[in-house]
């Protein structure tokens, strides 16, 4: 089985930081594509940034220049460092990743969503 745990999110203020973490565990062959979503209430789940096992990183309009997504293969672990937070970025952060298990071959898999509120 496969897991992914996210750590990270809380309270800050605009113009904070803060860094969201994702560990992935299990029956792990190869971790694919990785990346971050983001929930506000009402609204629908959105992409934030997306990285791949190789190659360039992408970003939503909203988030660039101020979100950074890498990942430490090593460790199995995404980050997602948010820079210059505003309001419009409270939401509910999900990480992602399409991970190559040794039990159920290519499937994509979900954290359990991690808070990120930003006062004014």
């Amino acid at each position: 089985q496969v897991h992914l745990v996210e750590s990270g999110g809380g309270l800050v203020q605009a113009g904070g930081s803060q860094t969201l973490s994702c560990a992935a565990s299990g029956s792990i062959f190869r971790i694919n594509a990785m990346g971050w979503y983001r929930q506000a209430p009402g609204k629908q789940r959105e992409l934030v940034a997306t990285i791949p096992s190789g190659g360039s990183t992408n970003y939503a309009d909203s988030v660039k220049g101020r979100f950074t997504i890498s990942r430490d293969n090593a460790e199995n672990t995404e980050y997602l460092q948010m820079n210059s937070l505003k309001p419009e970025d409270t939401a509910v952060y999900y990480c992602h990743a399409t991970i190559i298990s040794s039990t159920r071959g290519s499937s994509g898999y979900w954290g359990q969503g991690t808070q990120v509120t930003v006062s004014s």
